[in-house]
């Protein structure tokens, strides 16, 4: 296990507006505020998405499993913004619901807002992790 231990920095509140980018929006947010490691929360609607929910089989590299959302769902969850190279990479899991389902997974791609999403961004200062490219995985991950 490695780790770090930093403080609180900035809080950012921000509201998404119907059909706006989800992901495109945190990454512009972290990008322009100049943030380089920080937690999020995401509550409310999303219309459009595409969610890992697994790997296919215990096996390295991992083969994901995706889901499309493709109609609207309520989302609650919480992600982690630290830069891959020059720019913010976003990790995010959620729940998301509709009637009587529910799809969890890690939310990828191109993301759409239904109606209002809010996001609670927290800043993490004195943190240095960034994310990098697995040779083994070949997934993005953190590096600390």
């Amino acid at each position: 296990m490695k780790y770090q231990i930093g403080r609180t920095g900035r809080v950012v509140v921000a509201r998404f507006e119907d059909r706006e980018d989800v992901i495109g929006n945190l990454e512009d947010i972290a990008k322009k505020e100049n943030i380089r490691a920080a937690v999020f929360y995401l509550i409310g609607g999303m219309r459009e998405g595409k969610i890992v929910v697994g790997p296919d089989k215990d096996e390295f590299p991992p083969v994901p499993v995706w889901k499309q959302l493709g109609e609207i769902h309520e989302v609650v969850g919480l992600g982690t913004i630290f830069w891959l190279k020059d720019g913010p990479k976003l990790h995010f899991h959620g729940a998301f619901g509709k009637k009587d389902m529910v799809k969890v997974g890690c939310l990828r791609e191109k993301s759409e807002t239904f109606l209002v999403l809010e996001a609670v961004i927290i800043e993490m200062e004195g943190i240095t992790a960034e994310r990098e490219i697995d040779p083994v995985s070949g997934m993005v991950l953190l590096k600390i």
